[in-house]
Formats: structure tokens, sequence, C-alpha cells
């Protein structure tokens, strides 16, 4: 055999050796635990949620999923830290909440958040709502407003940041309505509802890690910020309803970083709408009165291009976004 000819051999064989290599990763997927970041502490609804996902999903996919909560940043600490450090074979990925798309529009941030993620599932949104003091004087959010009338800057409340879609909201509404509010950031969940038991605040805005307490009687909901009224709290008002022209849900999904293998990808889109369909699953989504907004990997990557562009103008009309 001529050399020329057995070096092509050699160099074909190479080819195809490397060309094959993707594949066998690719169907060896997953082989090891799989981490989920939930930028939130430990404890609240939307950790308990995506523990049920992972839960539900880890028996598709054959591994375990470990849920590591990152909680910081207007939970966007968690995803800029996988972004920046992890790699993107499938084994790292993040809930991606609402402010991930607002702190690079109000703030120098590492990240782009089109650009740097591979997107897998969308699954749902929150039920946000105010809460305060069974025994405050405010029985309704009108009662809020006439105060912050005549005390501009004396109604407090506590979110877990500024780029949250509660401190947007509240500050919409304090514009609208020509009043001030004070906004105390917090981390959330229960040392939210502490600080407001323990009158260090007038008020929570937040997705419902405030449901038990409310319905033990210790704290009042005044309002719902979602567009229609919740089936828990079919009593309380819609933001709407007192007359905004805006509602909020706060839609959220799972990501890795950029450059994921679509096949791994879509196993990962198969096990979690799997689990999305699971009756724990949505009986969590119910139990916390989280929104059931399912979206596939395509139709989910389109979304987030239009939601990252209604934001920036959002947040530029509100005075809000950074100065270039």
């Amino acid at each position: 055999m001529h050399r020329r000819t057995i070096l092509s051999l050699v160099l074909a064989g190479t080819l195809l050796a490397t060309a094959a290599s993707p594949a066998t990763a690719q169907s060896d997927y997953p082989n090891r635990p799989i981490t989920l970041i939930v930028p939130f502490a430990a404890g609240v609804t939307a950790d308990l949620l995506f523990r049920g996902y992972a839960e539900a999903a880890s028996k598709q996919l054959g591994v375990p999923i470990v849920v590591e909560n990152k909680p910081g940043g207007s939970a966007t600490l968690g995803p800029a830290q996988m972004i920046a450090t992890a790699k993107p074979d499938g084994y790292t990925i993040a809930q991606i909440a609402i402010p991930f798309y607002r702190v690079p529009v109000m703030q120098k941030a590492t990240y782009d958040p089109i650009k740097d993620l591979s997107y897998v599932i969308m699954v749902g949104g929150y039920t946000l709502g105010a809460v305060v003091k069974a025994d405050s004087p405010f029985k309704s959010w009108k009662d809020v407003i006439e105060f912050s009338k005549k005390d501009p800057g004396k109604f407090t409340y506590t979110t877990i940041g500024a780029a949250t879609t509660n401190a947007i909201a509240m500050e919409l509404m304090a514009r609208t309505s020509g009043v001030k509010f004070t906004h105390v950031p917090g981390k959330g969940g229960g040392e939210g509802v502490a600080a407001v038991l323990g009158g260090h605040v007038m008020a929570m805005v937040e997705s419902p890690s405030w449901a038990p307490t409310v319905a033990s009687g210790d704290l009042r909901l005044l309002m719902i910020l979602n567009a229609e009224r919740s089936k828990k709290w079919p009593d309380v008002p819609t933001l709407k309803e007192y007359g905004y022209d805006y509602s909020f849900d706060s839609p959220f999904g799972l990501a890795g970083p950029k450059g994921m293998d679509p096949a791994v990808i879509k196993k990962l889109h198969d096990a979690f709408k799997v689990a999305y369909d699971d009756p724990k699953v949505i009986d969590l989504h119910e139990k916390f009165d989280f929104v059931r907004r399912y979206l596939n990997t395509a139709d989910y990557n389109t979304f987030v291009v239009k939601l990252a562009s209604d934001e920036k103008k959002a947040l530029e009309q509100l005075g809000l976004a950074k100065k270039e």
C-alpha cells in the first residue's frame, strides 16, 4: 500500500473518531449528578417548588439533581456565577427569574441575559402579593395610598431586591398614584415575614412565602399583582382592580451556560416537561400559588428576547436604566 494511501486512511480514521466523540458524550449524558442552582434562599417557595422539580426530573434522567441555593443580587448572583464558572455540559443549570433581565439594564453586569445562556424550558410564574400585619391600620390598598399622600415616604415595604418584579411594581404604583414609598431590601421568605410581624417594615411584597401566615390570621393580604385573582385568595383584589393598567407574574424557567449541546438540552427539556406534568409538582404549583406557564425550548428562546426588550423599555420609561 502506498504511503499516501496509508496516511489518508489514518487521517480518515482520526476524523471519524473525533466526529464520533460528541455523539458518544451525548448518548452517555447524564452519567453523574446535575446541579440545579436556585437563586433564592432555602425554604422559600421557589426553592420548595424546584426541589419538587428536581426530584421528579431526576427519575427521568437516572441521576440525582442536587439543588444549590445561591441567593443574592436580586436573584441574579447564582445564574451569573454559573455563566462565569460552569462548563456548558448540562451538569449545571439554574432557575432564571425575571430580575436576570433587569439588572443589566439598571447597572453594569457581568453577563448578557440572551447571549450567555442556553435556554431549556419555561415552567411558570409567581403569584405576587402585598401583605401587612393583621392588626395594621391598612385594611385595603386604598388605605396605603391615602396614608402615603399624607406622609410621603413613611410607608415602608420589603422585597428581595430593587430589580425584582415586586419592587418595580411598587415603584410603578407610587409614580402612578403620585406618592412615595420607602423600599427596604431583604432576603425574602421567612425573614420578610418576620420583618413585618416584628414591625420593622409595614409590608412585604413577594410570592406566597406569606401564605401560611395569612392563613393563620397573623398577616393580611391586601392585593395581588397578577392579572387575575388567585384561586386560593379569591376575595383579594388585583392591582388592576385598584385602577392600575398593568399586572405582573414574573415568568421563570431553566437554562444552562451558553454553548450547550442541543441533544443535552433536549434531554433536560424532556425530563423537566415530564416533571412539569407530574401530579406532585402540579400540587406544589397549587400549594404555593405558582402560575403554570410552559414553553418548549424554541418558544422559550423567542419569548426571552421579547421579554428582555420589554423590560429594558419599561425601565427606561421609569428612569431606572443606567446611564450609558
